[in-house]
């Protein structure tokens, strides 16, 4: 992040700030479709630290939160048998826009207009730091990646399958 670069105030990063969650602001030029590609290059980190805030919908269209490491996909036949759902899929762009109040690719698990279950990747959780989307598109929030646990409650899954 450049001087220049003044960090956005979203609703992710109000939501960190009153839960007492210490984060570092990082800024990237967005590239569309480019994914943790673009930002683990950009930032110089490794893509397995950057964690996808994906947006899903169960059988009975009711939405979830699955957060997932960089380089891997979602296995969603493995993430419905691990929360006992028939069958789980990801949301259309406008859907997941709806559900969460953020653009795809500046989803953010922090501070979404509804309230959804978060479901966390187990290999997450030992990172010694993970990026995770600040709630705005080319902007990522450092964050010790236990602070997860504390402020969302989340389950933790094993549904990754490597790219």
């Amino acid at each position: 992040m450049s001087k220049n670069d003044k960090a956005p105030e979203t609703p992710a990063t109000k939501f960190l700030r009153a839960h007492g969650v210490a984060f570092t602001n990082h800024l990237y030029d967005y590239e569309e479709h480019g994914g943790t590609r673009v930002s683990s290059r950009e930032l110089g980190v490794d893509e397995h630290a950057v964690v996808k805030t994906l947006v899903f919908e169960d059988e009975a269209t009711r939405p979830l939160i699955i957060l997932m490491h960089g380089d891997c996909t979602v296995s969603a036949k493995e993430l419905a048998r691990q929360i006992g759902c028939k069958k789980v899929e990801p949301c259309k762009p406008e859907v997941a826009n709806r559900h969460t109040g953020f653009l795809v690719g500046g989803t953010s698990p922090f501070g979404t207009k509804r309230k959804m279950p978060v479901y966390v990747e187990k290999g997450i959780i030992d990172l010694p730091r993970i990026y995770i989307n600040g709630g705005r598109r080319g902007y990522l929030v450092g964050i010790d990646p236990r602070e997860i646990l504390r402020v969302l409650d989340p389950k933790t899954v094993e549904a990754a399958l490597e790219k």
